[in-house]
């Protein structure tokens, strides 16, 4: 498996293929094999299934912030606000309508699979996102869709929280509305924001500022990285607030503090090698849970629902997100169009579903399974071609190396010469 993770995304760079494509055909094929019994379905290893998810999403949204190049101006991220303020909003009102109304979910199981699919993934989007720091590797295109995803899988547990709410409710009787609305939406979000950019302002202390001697950058060691994960989201889920939105904003600040040193290739370089892992991990299982009946549960209506949300539902709510961006309408259809879905959904349907117990948990685990299956296939297939295509508009050959800035470490093993 390492050395797929290696290998595999330089051989897909020309096919219309991806790497967790590939990872969802190994695993069908080694658990469809006789001599291997286990079938790994997520409602059998629920709190295994929240624990991997939630290590994979943490993991990506430490690397996705700190491989934003451009500086956290509220202006120059108005395609970041358009798609949180605006799209999911409405992705997360349409899903719960189709799932309400069409498939006969009920309105809590409905509201909960729209806030598990209204978020974008920060993991099996790769290909749709920036290059590691400082490659240039940025358009509005991979820039919108970098820092949505990073962003949104940390504001879109109000919702499953509410989902959480209201499922207690019905059962109990007891009210919800004030203790959702001054904590799950104001406190944990605030709070998560506020204590994820002091810790990365920390951790920029550290690694950047301290006396020469002492500073982490000196160490030549990217886990660093991985270090300031571990310890904003453990703060920060030990005070009760979300800790996906404070990973990512610890990344942010942790990059503002020395946006252009040689070391934060390094450490993003990192969090990349094991985000890969442990994605082809997850994905692998998710193959084994195909193969073992995870969609069996679905009826007919499913598949048009499941389909209307990738085909129908993003790329609207997208466009109208977008609308009067100065972009190229090309450019937002394709910020409308990759609305990838993955890990992060099912991290967030494990966790709701090991806090609350819903009558149709198998099913809801089958409609979210084929819409992830969905996105990765539609998407894996399609953007190679796309951003390829993309690149070229922009006069950028599409073929080039992704070799970095001099100074920081290349991928033929150029040694660091910053200091």
């Amino acid at each position: 498996m390492i050395a797929l993770v290696a290998w595999l995304p330089l051989a897909l760079k020309r096919l219309p293929l991806s790497l967790p494509m590939i990872c969802i055909a190994i695993g069908a094929g080694i658990f469809s094999l006789s001599d291997v019994a286990m079938r790994p379905l997520p409602q059998a290893y629920p709190f295994i299934t929240e624990r991997l998810t939630e290590f994979v999403v943490i993991i990506a949204l430490m690397g996705a912030g700190l491989k934003l190049d451009r500086p956290f101006v509220w202006h120059r991220w108005s395609v970041t606000w358009r798609l949180l303020i605006v799209a999911m909003p409405l992705s997360i009102g349409a899903i719960t309508l189709v799932g309400g109304l069409g498939i006969g979910l009920g309105w809590t199981a409905a509201l909960l699979l729209a806030a598990s699919l209204a978020p974008t993934d920060p993991v099996l989007a790769a290909d749709v996102q920036v290059g590691p720091p400082r490659t240039g590797q940025e358009d509005e295109v991979r820039f919108g869709l970098t820092s949505e995803a990073g962003f949104n899988d940390g504001l879109a547990f109000p919702f499953v929280n509410l989902a959480i709410a209201l499922a207690v409710s019905e059962q109990s009787g007891k009210p919800w509305l004030q203790h959702w609305l001054l904590h799950s939406v104001v406190w944990e979000v605030v709070a998560g924001a506020g204590l994820g950019w002091l810790i990365g302002r920390l951790f920029g202390w550290l690694t950047f500022k301290v006396p020469a001697e002492t500073k982490l950058a000196k160490t030549g060691d990217g886990l660093i990285a991985i270090s300031a994960t571990f310890v904003s989201y453990g703060i920060t889920e030990i005070l009760n607030c979300y800790g996906f939105l404070a990973v990512f904003v610890t990344a942010l600040a942790l990059r503002r503090s020395h946006r252009d040193h040689d070391f934060n290739y390094e450490m993003h370089a990192i969090t990349e090698q094991i985000e890969r892992l442990a994605m082809m991990l997850v994905l692998i299982f998710f193959g084994g849970a195909i193969i073992g009946g995870l969609l069996v549960p679905l009826r007919f209506e499913d598949w048009i629902a499941a389909a209307a949300i990738i085909l129908l539902i993003r790329p609207a709510a997208g466009m109208l997100a977008l609308a009067g961006l100065k972009a190229a309408f090309r450019e937002k259809l394709m910020l409308a169009f990759f609305g990838i879905r993955g890990v992060g959904s099912f991290y967030y349907l494990a966790y709701a579903l090991n806090h609350v117990d819903l009558p149709l948990s198998s099913r809801l685990w089958a409609i979210v399974g084929l819409v992830c299956l969905l996105s990765i296939l539609l998407h894996g297939l399609t953007v190679t071609p796309l951003m390829r295509s993309l690149d070229r508009s922009r006069g950028r050959n599409p073929d080039d190396l992704e070799i970095p800035p001099p100074g920081l470490p290349g991928p033929a093993g150029h040694e660091r010469l910053g200091s």
